[in-house]
């Protein structure tokens, strides 16, 4: 692979990180948690690979409830926030700095998650598969898999051209594009510091895959199930849907 990804850049996440988990997304956490380890059948002991964990949201709450929580992230910034906040909680994580395109393990574990619409950022779509081929890996025989993201559908109802928002200390203007046939969502956000005045603007592009299509996917690698649905309360993937929710088993 030719220089790095936006998402492998330091940089990028000290800027940016504050702005996407916000006290909002913090809030939604526990109930989260509480849905995965109800649609997983989780226990006290029960083991979870979070993929993707970034500051560990999702990871201190499941730890919470007394399961072994590994989270993975490709940065460490991340995972040292992840670590100071699991303290703060009396909580223990491990804690794994690793690319999910090439992670291997030869624990097992009871499910996998992926929130927070983590998926689908890399170039190749060969990358996105080598990911779920990775997770897959990771679990169990029978255990389960929930992935939650962004949908072709979803980007199509919520579409907006753009929007703007204070948080953090910063203004954020957003931008947003189709990409192609509606194969990718490009997102521009532009953090302008209210204190200093100083300006920071990224851009980055997520695929768009539509339900069908990445059900068809995890089916081709290494699950044996996948079930969508609206929400993690087993709400119809319709018109009404407010995310996609895929829930698979090994």
């Amino acid at each position: 692979m030719s220089g790095k990804e936006w998402f492998e850049k330091e940089n990028f996440w000290l800027n940016y990180g504050p702005i996407m988990f916000d006290p909002m997304r913090w809030a939604e956490a526990p109930g989260i948690a509480e849905a995965v380890c109800k649609i997983a059948g989780l226990s006290e002991g029960s083991s979870v690979l979070d993929a993707g964990c970034g500051v560990g949201r999702i990871s201190i709450e499941l730890a919470l409830r007394k399961l072994n929580v590994t989270g993975i992230d490709l940065m460490q910034p991340l995972l040292d926030a992840a670590a100071e906040s699991a303290a703060d909680e009396g909580v223990s994580l491990n804690l794994v700095n690793a690319d999910l395109r090439t992670f291997e393990t030869s624990e097992k574990f009871d499910a996998a998650v992926n929130l927070y619409n983590s998926f689908g950022y890399c170039d190749a779509i060969e990358d996105d598969v080598k990911i779920l081929q990775h997770i897959a890996a990771a679990l169990k025989d029978g255990g389960w898999f929930i992935l939650e993201c962004i949908s072709r559908e979803m980007a199509v109802k919520y579409f907006t051209e753009g929007e703007w928002f204070e948080r953090a200390g910063k203004t954020v203007l957003t931008e947003f594009s189709v990409e192609g046939a509606w194969e990718g969502l490009r997102s521009r956000w532009i953090l302008i510091d209210n204190a200093t005045g100083g300006r920071t603007d990224h851009v980055f592009v997520q695929r768009l895959y539509s339900a069908v299509e990445l059900k068809r996917i995890l089916l081709a690698s290494g699950f044996s199930s996948c079930e969508v649905y609206g929400d993690f309360d087993f709400s119809p993937y319709n018109e009404k849907a407010r995310t996609m929710v895929l829930v698979c088993r090994k």
